[in-house]
């Protein structure tokens, strides 16, 4: 049996949800259940309400103006523990080389999402 892993997406992009879903699904060593946040605030009450999340991908733009940098650390405050994982269409602006003073353990680009990244991070960020 697979193990269940809980992978919420933070994205404001709802083409972004099916596009994450269909790669996690194709993960065949482990039972994904994504949970899908269009907002920093819909993600912070999800976890008011109980939300089990072993990684987050947080969505480098949320909103005009906002990047990682403010999202990051206001879902750190909002108690979330575990894994941030910055994904982006574009890594090339220097401010992602310090994306851990910011709160976040990883960045991907989301070209290279795809399933055996997908488990790459399963290994290395979720809890056992």
């Amino acid at each position: 049996m697979a193990t269940v892993v809980n992978i919420m997406l933070i994205d404001d992009d709802p083409a972004e949800e099916l596009i994450f879903r269909a790669q996690m699904k194709k993960v065949v060593n482990y039972d994904i259940n994504m949970l899908y946040a269009p907002s920093l605030d819909d993600a912070v009450a999800m976890f008011g309400k109980g939300a089990t999340v072993d990684i987050v991908l947080l969505d480098n733009r949320l909103g005009p103006g906002e990047d990682f940098r403010e999202s990051a650390p206001r879902l750190r405050q909002s108690g979330y523990i575990g894994p941030i994982g910055v994904i982006s269409s574009s890594l090339t602006d220097p401010y992602f080389q310090s994306f851990a003073e910011y709160g976040a353990d990883f960045r991907i680009d989301k070209a290279e999402f795809d399933p055996t990244a997908i488990s790459f991070l399963i290994q290395e960020y979720a809890p056992r």
